[in-house]
């Protein structure tokens, strides 16, 4: 095994631990801002207006953070899986170049399937 080959698999694992760590960062301050407001995590949540998250977040708004965090939940495995392709791109490992790139192609269609339910 070559070392570039060696350092792929760390370095995803790094991802997905960082994505992890931040998203569920994000999450707790959202839920603790919540508490401080007075309003119960168990009472439901806020909707998810896309376009407001980065907004809510920069003026301390509680569902910016819990919505910036659940985000970040559902990015970081599919940022593993666009980093392993990348890696396999570089060693020359067309076909699991070709299972990465189906596996995003499933992930988009599943959020393009949401979205246009939503």
């Amino acid at each position: 095994m070559d070392r570039g080959a060696a350092d792929l698999e760390p370095a995803l694992a790094r991802v997905l631990q960082a994505g992890t760590y931040v998203s569920i960062t994000l999450v707790a301050v959202g839920t603790v801002l919540l508490i401080a407001g007075g309003i119960s995590p168990l009472a439901g949540g806020p909707a998810l207006h896309i376009e407001r998250v980065l907004s809510d977040v920069a003026e301390g708004r509680p569902e910016g953070f819990l919505w910036l965090g659940i985000l970040g939940i559902c990015v970081t495995p599919a940022l593993r899986v666009a980093g392993a392709l990348v890696g396999f791109w570089r060693r020359g490992e067309r076909d699991m170049v070709a299972v990465a790139l189906l596996i995003l192609a499933v992930v988009a269609a599943g959020v393009a399937t949401g979205l246009l339910a939503g």
